[in-house]
């Protein structure tokens, strides 16, 4: 079963993105580089809840 995620930049914090993962397979929290518009860059992306 999946579950809805969210992923919060590390250097502003704001809530960018929505995804899901598989809890069974990746227990831990997920962190993903991806694109903040707010940073305008490429940041880390932590997973919130």
């Amino acid at each position: 079963m999946r579950t809805r995620i969210t992923l919060a930049c590390t250097e502003c914090k704001n809530r960018n993105y929505d995804t899901t993962k598989d809890k069974k397979t990746h227990p831990d929290r997920m962190e993903i580089k991806k694109y903040c518009p707010f940073c305008r860059k490429h940041t880390m992306h932590k997973e919130t809840k």
